[in-house]
């Protein structure tokens, strides 16, 4: 099998045509370090740059700067060269605050911040967080847009269980927040006190009492408190979320799709990639991360074995050592066979490999050196 194109990322990063590059993937592969590496790289290299992480660790978080939340994007020290980096981390409940704040009159907005209904949605359902990354993007774009600020934003894409529910999720918050069936919910709210079975007919009526006494009269009524205030904002969440959707299909748009050479991780990048193809999306390419190095790749597995059992009477540690390096080798086989794969059904997706580091990044040092290895990778494994 011929190798895959090899993801040129200093070519991404230099290309002023390049404006928003997406960082997707599942969970736990390593999105928001190599987020934060290429917006490392890309400020070194004089780019001026944005850098919207989720959910990072504690570590990366510290050696970008970031010591608190904060949904607002910071200058991080220590960028060499002529370009500038700020950081944030996206606070989702603030974001869906500014939104309301934005686009109600002051009663309006603080009705709607103080419904129960709202704090739980802005909180914790399911897609909130990733409408509101695509919102703070749309926010970032529309700045740099205005004032000049930056000329490249990074979007680190929430953890999810899958890499589709980035751009799925948008939606679904949208088709809820204006769709017929929220309406329906709140009827036996709307309706309390004024004849509801009069109003919407027998039918009608015994299904929204059984949504009562499911969903209890409370929760209808701060739904329905919601729905009212928030009634002509419907529309706009729609128009919002169909506005960044376009801005991610636009040329200056690039996504990466990282993943780990295992399994589940490149089958939901192979689930991805399949996705931006059929939504017309601009992808650059494929981050393996965290591949097995060997450095010794000409002693085989079948070798280390052999010596480890000869010398394992005289020479025990260094047995253990050649016993360590067949498992690595096996790993490493393993990996490259799985990412073949990948690369096979998808031949003509730029793949880098990434070997994986010794230790957590835990300062700037450590994302130039992940940088560093993202821009000098091969395709094959």
């Amino acid at each position: 099998m011929p190798d895959a194109p090899v993801l040129d990322i200093d070519a991404l990063l230099a290309d002023p045509r390049t404006r928003t590059i997406v960082c997707c993937g599942s969970g736990g592969v390593g999105k928001t370090t190599t987020a934060a590496a290429l917006g490392l790289r890309a400020a070194d290299m004089g780019r001026r740059v944005c850098v919207l992480t989720i959910d990072p660790a504690r570590r990366l978080a510290q050696a970008m700067g970031l010591t608190e939340l904060d949904n607002t994007p910071r200058p991080v020290v220590g960028v060499e060269g002529d370009g500038s980096l700020s950081a944030m981390m996206l606070d989702m409940k603030r974001t869906f605050d500014e939104v309301v704040e934005s686009h109600s009159d002051p009663e309006r907005a603080q009705a709607i911040l103080d419904n129960p209904f709202y704090q739980a949605l802005s909180s914790s359902f399911a897609g909130t967080q990733e409408y509101m990354a695509m919102e703070k993007l749309g926010q970032l774009r529309a700045e740099a847009d205005r004032e000049g600020t930056w000329d490249l934003i990074i979007v680190d894409t929430p953890p999810s269980r899958s890499a589709l529910d980035f751009l799925d999720a948008p939606d679904r918050l949208g088709t809820f927040l204006d769709g017929r069936f929220i309406k329906i919910l709140t009827a036996p709210a709307r309706g309390a006190g004024r004849g509801l079975g009069k109003l919407l007919g027998a039918g009608l009526g015994i299904f929204s009492g059984v949504l009562t006494k499911i969903l209890g009269a409370q929760l209808l009524t701060d739904l329905a408190a919601f729905v009212g205030a928030v009634d002509t904002m419907f529309g706009g969440f729609r128009e919002r979320a169909e506005a960044t959707y376009a801005l991610l299909k636009d040329p200056g748009t690039a996504f990466v799709v990282v993943a780990a050479p295992e399994r589940d991780a490149l089958r939901e990048a192979s689930y991805f990639v399949d996705r931006l193809e059929q939504d017309g999306m601009p992808l650059a390419g494929l981050v393996v991360n965290r591949v097995q190095e060997v450095r010794a790749p000409e002693l085989t597995v079948e070798e280390a074995l052999s010596g480890a059992q000869r010398l394992q009477g005289e020479e025990p540690r260094t047995a253990a050592l050649l016993r360590l390096h067949a498992d690595r080798m096996r790993n490493a086989e393993r990996q490259a066979r799985i990412t073949r794969r990948f690369m096979a059904a998808h031949p003509g997706v730029p793949v880098a490999s990434v070997f994986a580091l010794a230790e957590d990044v835990h300062d700037l040092e450590g994302l130039r050196a992940v940088g560093s290895l993202l821009a000098t990778s091969r395709s094959d494994p």
